[in-house]
């Protein structure tokens, strides 16, 4: 069984938010909410500035604490790595909301139950890659089985420096984001 990952190249991200289109499209994410979303960081001061597009999603968390709180079951942990939601069970409490410290959640209103990025796993069953790597021109999103070593995601990692959103929450994220910097030997 495969064990997911997402590496984000940020070094190749143009802002064009095609994998947002795509995520909203493929899930029928209503209009005011996303599962994935790009935010233009910039830091310093002029003349110093120094941007960064970061995209942002469920990071797919080995210590998920959305699972942990979840009173119904309904947030759980797959076999492949991935934190999914089964609907049925969900009662929209919220407690995966606050519990995410990725901000990563929203409860779908019209439907009443909370939502989030799944790496599309119904691609992933028809052989399919999420539809925000996809769709990605600059191809900045690159996933696969980081328990392959011959993956294109545990290549990357290897290959360059890295880091991963909030990691003194300790909940271990899959979810890397790097900027083509090869690591020093």
């Amino acid at each position: 069984m495969p064990k997911y990952a997402m590496v984000i190249d940020q070094s190749r991200c143009v802002g064009c938010m095609a994998c947002v289109v795509a995520c909203k499209r493929e899930n029928h994410v209503p209009p005011e909410q996303y599962r994935t979303r790009v935010l233009e960081m910039v830091n310093g001061e002029f003349p110093r500035l120094k941007s960064e597009m970061r995209s942002e999603l469920c990071n797919h968390c080995d210590h998920a604490p959305c699972v942990t709180v979840c009173p119904t079951g309904a947030s759980h942990k797959e076999d492949d790595g991935t934190v999914q939601i089964d609907r049925r069970k969900c009662v929209g409490c919220k407690a995966c909301i606050a519990a995410c410290p990725y901000n990563a959640r929203y409860i779908n209103e019209e439907h009443g139950y909370a939502d989030k990025c799944s790496f599309c796993q119904h691609r992933l069953r028809a052989g399919k890659k999420p539809a925000c790597v996809a769709t990605c021109i600059g191809q900045s999103r690159i996933f696969g089985d980081i328990d392959d070593p011959n993956s294109e995601v545990s290549r990357m990692l290897r290959d360059n420096s890295y880091r991963v959103l909030k990691k003194a929450a300790g909940t271990r994220p899959n979810v890397y984001y790097i900027n083509q910097f090869p690591k020093k030997s």
